[in-house]
C-alpha cells in the first residue's frame, strides 16, 4: 500500500481499500458468516484513524466501543478501525490488540463484544511464513474489528459446524491459490511477495 500519500488521500485509500477488501474477500469468499448481512444492511462503519501513538488509537477504540454500546444494532452493528499510521510491525499490532482486550475487560463489556484483528503481515504461530492460511486473516491496514457477540452467535446459529469455519476458510484460500486471490482482490500483489 502507498503510504507516500499526503494524509486525506491516505484516510481515503485505507477506507477504500479496506470497504474493497471486506466485499470482495470477506464477503466474497464468505470467510465470515456475519459479514454478508451488515454489508448489505450498510450498519458497518470503516473508521480509519488518524492517531500518531498507541495511547490515541486505543482512545479511539474506546470512542468507537461507546458509540456501538450507544447506537442500536440496526443503525451500526459493527466497526473497523483501521490505522494506516502505526502498527506496521505485526508483533507491535498483537501487542495493542491485548491491549484493546484488557480495556474491553476494563469496561465490563466482554461479553458483549469482541475483537476480531487483521493484519497485512498476519502470521498464525506455527504456521510456515509462506502457507497461505495466513490470507485469511491479512487486510490491507492493520485493523481492529469490533464485533457484537448477540449477532455473531445469531449468524452462527444458521451456520454448520461453525467450528469448521478456519478450515473451510483455509481450504477456500488454498483451491484458489496466490494467484486467484489476488485476481479477486489486485491490491494484495502490493503486499504479497512473489517469493510467497
Amino acid at each position: 500500500m502507498n503510504k507516500h500519500l499526503d494524509d486525506s488521500a491516505l484516510v481515503e485509500q485505507a477506507q477504500r481499500l479496506t470497504r474493497e477488501w471486506v466485499e470482495n474477500m470477506v464477503v466474497g469468499l464468505n470467510l465470515c458468516p456475519f459479514a454478508a448481512p451488515v454489508v448489505r444492511a450498510g450498519t458497518i462503519r470503516y473508521r480509519v484513524s488518524e492517531a500518531r501513538d498507541e495511547e490515541a488509537l486505543l482512545r479511539e477504540f474506546l470512542q468507537e466501543l461507546s458509540d456501538l454500546v450507544a447506537t442500536p444494532e440496526q443503525e451500526l452493528s459493527t466497526t473497523l478501525l483501521i490505522t494506516p499510521y502505526l502498527l506496521a510491525d505485526f508483533d507491535d499490532f498483537l501487542d495493542l490488540v491485548a491491549d484493546a482486550e484488557a480495556l474491553l475487560e476494563q469496561a465490563g463489556v466482554e461479553d458483549l463484544f469482541q475483537i476480531a484483528s487483521f493484519h497485512p503481515g498476519y502470521l498464525f504461530e506455527g504456521v510456515a511464513a509462506a502457507d497461505i492460511s495466513h490470507w485469511t486473516n491479512r487486510a490491507p491496514y492493520p485493523t481492529l474489528h469490533l464485533i457484537r457477540q448477540d449477532e455473531m452467535s445469531r449468524a452462527l446459529a444458521f451456520y454448520k459446524d461453525p467450528e469448521q469455519i478456519p478450515l473451510r476458510n483455509i481450504e477456500r484460500l488454498r483451491q484458489l491459490g496466490r494467484a486467484g486471490l489476488i485476481e479477486r482482490f489486485p491490491p494484495l500483489a502490493d503486499y504479497w511477495p512473489d517469493a510467497e
